[in-house]
Formats: C-alpha cells, structure tokens, sequence
C-alpha cells in the first residue's frame, strides 16, 4: 500500500536540510521508476507525470528565448493583469522582500511581465534566467511555480526538489493564477519565489488571497463598465419594439427590453454588425454600441435549441475553440483550458458523466463534485441545447467532433 502523500504542513516543520533530503530522494525514486517512500503531492505528482511524458530532461536547465524589450513591451500593454498591478504590488511586494522573496507576474504563456521585490533575490534571478521576457512554462522548464498552476488551473506550490529540473532546486515558488470574473478566462499568474530556506506553508495562502482581491477589483470594473453601457443602451431600447438587449463584449446583459432578463450569452469568437446566429436566440441583427451589442432576435425565427454539429477543436494551447452549427447558421468561441477539457472528456463518452466521475477525471479525486458542477454550470448557460445533466453529457442528435488532443 502507497504511504501517505506528503502535504505542505508537514514539509514545512521540517528544517531545510531534512526537507530537502526527503524531496530528492522522492524524486530521484520516481526518475528511476521507483515507489518513493513518500509519495508526492498531487498537483507535484501529476506534473512530473506529464514531464516524464513529454521526454523533459530533469537534468538539464532548459530556456528559451527572451522576448525583445519592444515585444515585452507589448504584452505588458495588452495584460489585463496591468490594471490591477498596483494592487498585486500592495499585497505581495513588502511581505516579499521582507523575507527574501520576489513577486512575478506572468501572461498566460508562462512570459515574465514585471519582478519586484528583494534586491538579492532580483540578482540570483537574473543569473537564472528568471527575467522579464522569460519563457516558464511548464513545458520549458518543468514543474513550476508559474507554468505548473497555468496548467493546473489552481494555486501551486513548488518547493525545491519538488521542481522537476535540478537546476531549479535553489527555489521555492507559490503561484497561482488569475482568472477574469467577466468570461472565466485566465489572464495570468502571480508568482512568489525565493530561496529554499525561506518556505513557509502559509505563502501560497497569502498568493492565493492576494489574487482573489485582485479578480474582485476586475469584478468592480467590470460592474462599472456595465452601468455604463446601460446608460448608454436606455434611449435606443426605449425608442424599439419587440425583444432587444445590450450586452457588453463578452455577453453579459447591461438591459433588456421584451423578454425576461437572462444571464450571459455565448458571443461568436469574432462578432460585427449585421446578421448572426446565436444557440439561446436564433437569428438575431446585431448592431453596435459603445462598449457592447445591441442584439434583436428576428420575431419570426423563435430560438434555435437543437444545434446539429460541435466541433471541438485542441490545436491551441492552452485552452481551445468550439465551433456550434446550427440549421441557420454557426459561431465559434474560446474556451478556457478547463471547459476545454470538460468538454473533450463528455465527447469521448457519449453516454455521460457523473459530478463524481468528471472530478476523478480531472482532479483524480472523486469527491471534488462542487467544482465540477460550477464549472458545468457555467457551459451549460453557455452552450444552451447542447449539453444536458443527470449525467452530464452531449444531447442526442449533436454530432460532435473532435480535432487534435491534449497529447501530455
């Protein structure tokens, strides 16, 4: 029978010496193929997994190429994460640099955008390739406090040999990353690093707060921009007839006239004035408003709730796009590394899954079915007659399609 996996708890009442010994030592038993006498965490285990997979050398330091200071630049410019900087700077850059840590923050391709913190550690970071512009995603540089929560979807901490490539071993990381309140979508991770002999269990508890004060502030803005486009939206829906509605970019209703108030809508990947076909209204004339859509479903066409295809396609990582077509008609939309794979498990079986099964899944853990029911909660509001519950699944009739894989 496999001993207990190891937890932060106990990692951290360890001195740095013993926990390092205990960690290379997990490691070098499940390089060789071995049964660790400790087993590792589950978020550790599972992305040595996938490194194993992937053939990356655990010996090796491994880099890519820095971005140039004009593309760097430019990512800082169009990361929403930028908006809320000063916040993340107020919450993590004193504690940081108080105990010898930095505080990074990267885009949802592992890229450094902005380092603050410990002047020391700054140094020890520049040596390491740790700088603006870097590449640390997990399939550069192995498991890691920036590209392993990416992949996770949830807050990690790496601790020194917990780290796949050895090189890496003089850190302990606590990343987790931000999701936008507005459509789910990650938007980055806010990281801190610093030497070993500094862990401490509760770093990844003060990341994780910091970020959710962070998704808050968006969520505010978010509140703010809609109020804006209703002010704007009243006049022109006062002057129509029929159903109408305003909604913002990403389809959250800012006023509605005709019809019952609903929650956000499904926009196609790429929208304009004219004709679109929508799953939850039909066909409807789309016109454009500062800051959103004003949307009028044709009244002779009632909405359309028996899509005929889905196409679901992996090729972009991460996350994916899915294609809905309709007798009239069809859109595409991103999707979020994690609806990706809801949505690639339910296509691969036809017959549904339960809350359970879904958990076991994705998280290999059966009871994590909160989780799980949020999340489909949330396609299913999205892709109206197309996926049905009790078990979650695809409805009859849709032919689904499925490009490309996950692969690791």
């Amino acid at each position: 029978m496999r001993n207990t996996p190891l937890d932060m708890a106990r990692l951290g009442s360890m001195d740095t010496a013993e926990a390092a010994r205990l960690l290379r030592g997990m490691r070098d038993a499940t390089l060789a193929g071995e049964r660790p006498r400790v087993e590792p965490r589950a978020d550790i285990g599972e992305s040595w997994e996938r490194m194993l997979r992937r053939g990356i050398d655990p010996d090796r330091d491994r880099r890519a190429g820095m971005l140039s200071l004009a593309e760097l630049e430019e990512r800082r410019r169009l990361s929403p994460l930028r908006d809320v900087l000063p916040l993340l700077r107020e919450g993590l850059v004193e504690i940081a640099d108080a105990v010898q840590h930095i505080m990074v923050v990267a885009d949802t391709d592992g890229r450094v955008l902005w380092r603050e913190g410990h002047s020391a550690v700054l140094r020890k970071a520049d040596a390491h390739g740790f700088a603006p512009g870097a590449d640390w995603s997990e399939s550069v540089v192995g498991t890691n406090g920036i590209g392993t929560p990416l992949v996770a979807g949830r807050p990690v901490q790496v601790h020194s040999a917990e780290h796949f490539v050895a090189t890496h071993h003089a850190w302990t990381c606590a990343g987790a990353p931000v999701t936008d309140p507005r459509d789910g979508r990650v938007l980055g991770v806010v990281d801190v690093s610093g030497p070993p002999t500094t862990m401490h269990p509760a770093t990844l508890a003060l990341v994780r707060s910091v970020t959710r004060l962070a998704e808050a502030e968006l969520r505010n803005e978010h509140f703010v921009e809609l109020e804006r486009l209703r002010t704007v939206a009243a006049p022109v829906l006062a002057r129509l007839s029929g159903r109408a509605l305003a909604v913002d970019t990403r389809g959250w209703p800012a006023a509605v006239i005709g019809m019952p108030p609903g929650g956000r809508l499904a926009l196609p990947k790429t929208l304009g004035a004219g004709r679109v076909w929508l799953p939850t209204l039909g066909s409807c004339e789309v016109e454009p408003l500062p800051g959103g859509w004003l949307l009028r479903p044709a009244e002779s066409a009632p909405p359309e709730r028996a899509p005929q295809r889905v196409t679901l396609d992996l090729r972009r990582s991460p996350g994916a796009t899915v294609t809905v077509t309709g007798r009239t008609g069809s859109w595409t939309q991103d999707l979020t590394p994690r609806h990706a794979e809801l949505l690639y498990v339910l296509a691969s079986h036809p017959g549904g899954r339960t809350a359970a099964q879904l958990a076991q899944q994705l998280f290999g853990d059966p009871t994590r079915t909160v989780t799980v029911r949020a999340e489909m909660s949330r396609l299913r509001r999205n892709f109206t007659g197309v996926l049905t519950h009790r078990p979650y699944r695809f409805l009859e009739g849709v032919e689904v399609e499925v490009v490309g894989d996950f692969g690791v």
